[in-house]
């Protein structure tokens, strides 16, 4: 069985170490590097457009799949498979919602912190990403261990591109992808971190009626916005259970 992971803002493929060796006796991975990420931060794509960075990554992925979306790559993940029906097989959302920034209606990021990353790219990449490990793994029990991992694996593949990371921060603040992912033809499961400082988890109860094949999704108790990176083996449990064999 194929599974694709997409990874989040900041990062690379490289971020799913922790994991890869559990997943790999049952799995062919597919680590993709997003546009101007990790090796493909040459491919960089200035617009916006969810479409046009799908497009970037699509022949790379296998005909039929199960495809797993963390963070910002869960926009795209979802994406995908209303674009892609015949060919996404599941959908997992790791810490990612059909919406990021917070609404009247919608719990999420507040609008001041991505402007504030915005404002901090223009300065200091480099410390803009480390800034932003160091909230994804707030709340966590081993928040130290955490970052030091994710910063770890960061520097194993080129850094990413100023512009990919100004676009990254483009769809989180913009895209809104409630209205059209009752399209999804495919299950959808979430896992969540209920201490998660980007992701409310008061947005996932909000999820469940947005598809309309269904959405299950798994909170756990003491994890933050990277649950595959603090309580690994955990995950694997959660994920491996509630992946569609057929």
């Amino acid at each position: 069985m194929d599974l694709v992971l997409l990874h989040g803002w900041g990062l690379n493929g490289a971020v799913w170490h922790a994991i890869t060796p559990m997943l790999e006796s049952c799995f062919r991975l597919h680590l993709v590097d997003l546009p101007g990420f990790g090796f493909s931060r040459d491919a960089v794509i200035e617009e916006a457009n969810l479409d046009r960075w799908i497009d970037q990554i699509i022949d790379q992925l296998p005909a039929r799949f199960t495809l797993l979306g963390w963070s910002m790559g869960g926009l795209l993940a979802q994406q995908i498979a209303m674009r892609f029906p015949e060919k996404v097989k599941q959908l997992v959302l790791v810490a990612s919602t059909p919406a990021f920034l917070q609404q009247a209606d919608w719990p999420g990021i507040r609008p001041e912190v991505l402007q504030g990353f915005h404002q901090a790219l223009q300065k200091d990449v480099a410390k803009t990403i480390d800034r932003f490990l160091a909230i994804q793994a707030m709340g966590s029990d081993t928040v130290r261990e955490d970052v030091k991992r994710l910063r770890t694996w960061l520097q194993e593949r080129p850094l990413a591109h100023p512009t990919a990371l100004d676009v990254g921060l483009d769809f989180l603040s913009d895209v809104d992808l409630r209205d059209e992912v009752h399209t999804i033809r495919c299950p959808v499961f979430g896992i969540f971190g209920r201490l998660d400082s980007l992701v409310p988890v008061d947005a996932v109860d909000q999820m469940a009626p947005l598809f309309s094949n269904g959405f299950q999704a798994t909170i756990m108790s003491h994890v933050a916005h990277a649950p595959f990176i603090s309580h690994p083996e955990e995950f694997i449990q959660i994920l491996k259970k509630n992946i569609v064999e057929s």
